[in-house]
């Protein structure tokens, strides 16, 4: 043990909730310190698609508001959840993004559509995105030492894509072939960062958002430190002071005057954990979040101290598939497959060879189809994407690149029939996956008749925008349904993966961690996914993680703020206006 030091504010973790729970409480002049156990900072958040969702944002003119919010989200909750916790996010956010705007980070309104588009007052102009942000405004050793977006956010594994730029190519929109070559540009002929890094200047979706934040942190003297693990919390007399960090085996404490807020993420990665508290476990490995990273430490933590929990029993899902990495064919990458599932050309069947889902939902309710589809078949998790020579032509499936850039030749030899399958006809497809051939001849027949009329009278898919906003505008009646017709056809297995946890400690409407008895306990804050999410099994748009994960950092520093005589507390929670009353 080494002599222990002292701050205000202990933030363990540097994804998007402990960069606001950092950035907000150094604003308000309090001293603080995040401790990281990864080599870089960054978290998750850094890389993601760095959207956040905030209803009722204020950023543009807009008729939204708080009304209308708590319609939408009201109309879709699965279950019980803390009424005032979530009133405190939708009165919270705004402010956030406010504060956030104030400090000169570029936030805009996105053109996305919310995730349930038949749901009463659904909009697409509450997910947040930031620009761009240029990684050579920090310094040598902050820009190398931030967490890489994954290969599957860029081309080639090299060059940065902002959201315009992958929808401009993923769907190859008007232009696309002049967007990814001033991509090429731009990247080879930034000859000072070529010298230092390989990687792109332009940090993108995910990285745009944490290196805006990260700029402000160390603008304000904020120390991160790396590769230093929470162990265990600090408790006296009741009250959390502090924490025990382990650094390379070396065990040490460091001293919280006012709080410790708990930003580490959920325990994905943890299959004990996983095999404890999902209904359908699914495997560590078929997680899109950062490799071993997320591990439920600050879960573990708090709950050795008597923190309650809830929401454990979801993750935010994702369908995600696996790929040899390349030149090194006996490691494997995991690939997203959000948007693949719902392209044209393309039907996901169970191994009955049966439909479970519409296709072109959001990832999240993918997953959870997938799940009650494990629950009542038991022939899901994987399920089959299978799709024609025209998808192949056009769409990524997982890792593997459409055809005018991956031609099958290109595809390694140790792919085929273990990653990627390929066949000449739907039944000698259907013999190699070991799927029922008249089950899945018919679900393709099926596809192609939807096709034709356009419309899909199982599951609706492509009958709204969030649906349409992922389909081939080229391919009509329907965007998303093309016909699945054109020898050869392919098939790829897609995993139950995910984004992380939803449920985590049980935090209340101030961000502080609560007992069994939902009483306070004295010092510790929880934001982001080691805490309970605000909807519960719920994922309302783009940005449903990190909108709450910022936002209840936020809410945790203010309140520190306020213990600290930093910030004058305002009116109590009983006055939030309008909204229904709690939900049990």
């Amino acid at each position: 043990m080494i002599q222990s030091e002292t701050y205000d504010v202990i933030v363990v973790g540097s994804g998007a909730a402990g960069a606001l729970a950092a950035l907000r409480a150094a604003d308000l002049g309090l001293s603080v310190l995040i401790v990281e156990k990864a080599h870089k900072y960054g978290g998750t958040s850094a890389t993601s698609g760095g959207v956040m969702w905030i209803p009722n944002n204020q950023l543009a003119p807009s008729d939204d508001d708080r009304d209308k919010t708590f319609t939408y989200i009201d109309s879709l909750l699965r279950g019980p959840v803390q009424r005032d916790r979530l009133e405190a996010y939708v009165d919270e956010a705004p402010k956030m993004a406010n504060f956030l705007k104030s400090i000169g980070v570029p936030l805009t309104q996105a053109a996305w559509p919310d995730y349930f588009q038949n749901a009463p007052e659904a909009r697409a102009d509450r997910s947040v995105l930031c620009d761009t942000f240029d990684g050579r405004q920090l310094n040598d050793a902050q820009f190398v030492s931030m967490r890489e977006q994954y290969n599957r956010f860029k081309i080639f594994r090299r060059y940065a894509m902002d959201i315009g730029e992958f929808f401009a190519i993923s769907t190859k929109g008007p232009g696309w072939v002049q967007v990814f070559l001033k991509m090429v540009w731009r990247y080879w002929s930034d000859i000072t960062t070529r010298k230092l890094s390989s990687r792109d200047r332009r940090f993108t979706q995910g990285g745009a958002l944490m290196g805006h934040l990260f700029k402000q942190i160390f603008d304000r003297g904020v120390e991160v430190r790396t590769e230093t693990g929470l162990k265990e919390l600090i408790v006296n007399e009741g009250r959390v002071t502090g924490v025990q960090v382990n650094n390379f085996g070396r065990l040490y404490e460091i001293n919280a005057t006012h709080g410790v807020v708990l930003a580490a993420g959920g325990f994905e990665w943890n299959q004990e954990l996983r095999d404890k508290f999902f209904t359908v476990p699914g495997l560590t490995r078929h997680s899109s979040s950062p490799e071993d990273a997320n591990r439920g430490e600050a879960l573990i933590a708090g709950m050795n101290i008597g923190a309650a929990t809830e929401h454990t029993e979801a993750g935010w899902w994702i369908p995600t598939m696996h790929k040899p990495m390349d030149s090194a064919s006996n490691f494997e990458e995991i690939h997203q497959a959000a948007f693949d599932v719902g392209r044209p050309h393309s039907v996901c069947v169970n191994r009955n060879g049966k439909r479970f889902v519409n296709e072109a939902c959001s990832y999240d309710e993918f997953g959870i189809a997938m799940v009650e589809d494990q629950q009542k078949t038991g022939a899901n998790t994987p399920c089959w994407l299978v799709f024609d020579a025209t998808f192949r032509t056009k769409f990524t499936a997982g890792g593997f690149l459409p055809s005018m850039i991956m031609p099958d030749w290109k595809i390694p030899s140790d792919c085929w029939d273990h990653y990627i399958f390929k066949a000449n006809s739907v039944d000698a497809l259907a013999k190699k996956i070991h799927l029922p051939a008249d089950a899945l001849r018919r679900a393709v027949a099926d596809m192609n008749r939807y096709a034709q009329s356009g419309a899909d009278p199982e599951f609706g898919r492509g009958s709204n925008a969030y649906d349409q906003m992922f389909g081939d505008a080229n391919v009509q009646p329907n965007p998303c349904l093309g016909p699945i017709d054109t020898a050869p056809y392919y098939a790829v297995p897609i995993n139950l993966g995910d984004l992380g946890t939803k449920g985590g400690l049980k935090a209340n409407s101030k961000a502080q961690v609560v007992d069994d008895n939902d009483q306070p306990i004295a010092g510790l804050y929880a934001a982001g996914n080691n805490s309970g999410s605000p909807f519960g099994n719920l994922y309302p748009g783009a940005g449903g993680t990190i909108g709450p994960a910022a936002t209840f950092g936020y809410v945790a520093a203010n309140d520190i703020a306020v213990k600290a005589g930093k910030l004058e507390a305002e009116p109590s929670d009983q006055a939030r206006p309008g909204g229904k009353k709690a939900v049990a």
